[in-house]
């Protein structure tokens, strides 16, 4: 069981290791206080200036970083309970397991209804499916009439998985 943290305390680590981080290169370029205060500069360049300009750039590229707006990700697909944890079952990007709770279905007709390459419109759209037989589609139609599928619109991160389940990562 892995722990999560809430979106926002995620963000506060995130700034504060990279607030650390700046910290750090910045103090790299500050004199110890061990050091003499004065000392003759043998260089054409001015003393301090290359270590404040690291300094300043240090400070505005952690200003920048601390107040990025977070990123809106998708957390969760609210398909999700269609694509076989429930009793529907959404034919678009349901894998090929999700058809073990309905007797008959899997795995010919299952293996049928997600091998396609296009996304169906409609419940009505397997039935086109030429390689079905009549056995096969009144078992489809059993189904159909109890309400078990349905039809969402595909999502690129469930459609991969439709007939491989995950396996082959």
């Amino acid at each position: 069981r892995t722990l999560q943290q809430s979106p926002e305390k995620t963000i506060i680590t995130m700034r504060a290791f990279i607030f650390a981080l700046m910290l750090g290169v910045a103090s790299a370029f500050v004199a110890s206080p061990m050091r003499a205060t004065r000392s003759v500069t043998m260089s054409a360049e001015a003393e301090g200036s290359r270590r404040e300009f690291m300094v300043k750039a240090a400070g505005f590229a952690a200003a920048a970083v601390a107040a990025a707006p977070a990123a809106d990700a998708l957390v969760d697909y609210p398909g999700l309970p269609y694509l076989g944890g429930g009793d529907k079952i959404d034919v678009n990007n349901a894998n090929i397991r999700a058809y073990l709770r309905l007797p008959g279905m899997y795995p010919s007709i299952a293996g049928k209804i997600t091998s396609q390459k296009t996304p169906f419109k409609s419940v009505g759209d397997i039935y086109q499916i030429k390689s079905l037989t009549d056995a096969e589609k009144s078992i489809i139609k059993k189904y159909e009439g109890q309400g078990k599928f349905l039809v969402m619109e595909p999502a690129a991160e469930y459609v991969i998985d439709r007939t491989n389940n995950g396996l082959y990562r």
